[in-house]
């Protein structure tokens, strides 16, 4: 087993492989900017090291710095959490080279899969359905409208690298492509350092379901059930649940198995998501391979009783998986908690917490980094908590997520706690009848 981790992240996530590595009695050590010294991943890691002032570049994004603390505090491995460097192959690699091992899947693996139309050849090989597109990078905008001709409007261009919806363009007609293409080209650019796209047919008003996998280093894998992400805004998920309300158990064994192809084919270590698209008619289509812990991981440990950081790290140390499929016998729901004003188009909200109250209560679980008394930063991500519920039935979960959501008082800071207190009570929702397309007419205040 892993002596010593390092983990290359911060917030709530770094305190939740925290809380792991010290059940398993694992030494950790916590990497922070300037801006994070009073977090509370500083305080509860057996070691902490400042790695630089606020901006990403120069403190978690620096891998010749986070590698010389891990080899300055003989850290055996590093958890990358996820964003930052967690799906960053260079850095899995120079791991590898200085004996520290990546607590993730290989390089190679990590390129497979970053790498969106690599991804997309790969998973046509597996027989893995994927969305009719170009197979590669499309070279100029006539080819696209001559492969656009072919598999009709509305298509959509997607960089090959990055996510969140940067460089996106959806495109209803020949005459708006050559101005979708540029403006694509140049947001991919500045984005991600690499404007490559390619094309795929536009599937309206889909669902966005994941499906959480597990592989070893023994060349075996199996899935986790699925988690529904369709409530997005611009891209960015707000809230998840498991299992999802669309799904059916013809579905779901469908999807499942499409997941470990998607693995098997890679040879893939660790824990990740498949992700796919699914029409009104239950047709999947592959989108992209997180090769990484998600955000939403915990609305899954709870509905199958595992936990996922653990499992990670039993791989890294290679230990064999059970090769089970685990299919949901409860109901969870994550209201993603960011400090941001909904009032003011979501404006990021940072600044100091006065009062903080979180809920409790059987079947209710929050994951944060925040006290009373703290300061958020401007300089990351705004996302503060993670309010979960878990149940016998949706039904029971969406009344304690209410129940919860009333509970939870977070004052100094502008939050998200209005938005999902009225989401919990949209009769749509509540039924279970949403895509990604939901936001566009929920009416937020």
């Amino acid at each position: 087993m892993l002596k010593k981790i390092l983990i290359a992240n911060r917030g709530e996530i770094a305190l939740r492989i925290i809380r792991t590595c010290k059940e398993m009695g694992i030494k950790t050590v916590a990497v922070y900017s300037t801006a994070d010294k009073e977090s509370l991943h500083v305080r509860f890691a057996d070691e902490a090291v400042c790695i630089g002032p606020p901006p990403s570049i120069d403190s978690y994004l620096s891998i010749p710095t986070i590698l010389s603390v891990a080899e300055i505090t003989n850290a055996d491995a590093i958890h990358p959490g996820y964003g930052f460097l967690a799906e960053n192959s260079k850095f899995a690699k120079i791991c590898k080279k200085h004996n520290i091992k990546f607590i993730g899947p290989t390089a190679e693996m990590i390129d497979k899969m970053g790498d969106k139309a690599t991804a997309k050849k790969t998973m046509l090989d597996a027989g893995v359905p994927i969305i009719l597109g170009s197979i590669g990078l499309i070279d100029n905008w006539k080819q696209g409208i001559e492969l656009a001709k072919e598999i009709t409007y509305p298509v959509i261009l997607k960089p090959t690298a990055g996510g969140g919806g940067k460089g996106m363009r959806v495109i209803w007609k020949e005459d708006e492509f050559e101005h979708a293409w540029d403006s694509a080209k140049q947001e991919s650019k500045a984005a991600f350092g690499n404007d490559g796209l390619y094309l795929e047919k536009f599937i309206e008003d889909p669902r966005h379901i994941e499906i959480q996998i597990i592989g070893d280093q023994y060349g075996k894998a199996n899935h986790l059930s699925e988690r529904d992400c369709s409530i997005q805004r611009r891209h960015q998920k707000l809230l998840e649940e498991t299992p999802s309300p669309f799904m059916t158990d013809e579905l779901r064994e469908r999807m499942g198995q499409a997941a470990i192809k998607a693995a098997l084919a890679i040879s893939y270590e660790g824990v990740g998501t498949v992700e796919f698209l699914v029409d009104k008619h239950s047709n999947f289509y592959f989108m992209e391979m997180n090769t990484r812990i998600q955000v939403e991981h915990p609305i899954t440990e709870e509905v199958i009783n595992h936990d996922l950081i653990k499992e990670q790290i039993k791989v890294a140390a290679g230990i064999e998986i059970t090769g089970v499929n685990y299919y949901p016998k409860l109901h969870a729901i994550e209201c993603r908690i960011n400090a941001e004003d909904i009032k003011n188009n979501f404006r990021p909200s940072p600044g100091k917490i006065t009062t903080l109250h979180t809920p409790g209560g059987h079947g209710v679980r929050v994951d944060t980094h925040v006290y009373s008394g703290y300061t958020i930063p401007p300089n990351y991500d705004s996302m503060i908590a993670k309010l979960i519920t878990v149940a016998q039935t949706r039904e029971e979960a969406i009344s304690k997520m209410k129940r919860a959501l009333d509970e939870f008082v977070i004052e100094g800071i502008e939050t998200t706690i209005p938005f999902h207190i009225k989401l919990m009570k949209d009769k749509n929702f509540q039924k279970g009848i949403y895509t990604t397309k939901f936001m566009e007419n929920f009416k937020i205040i």
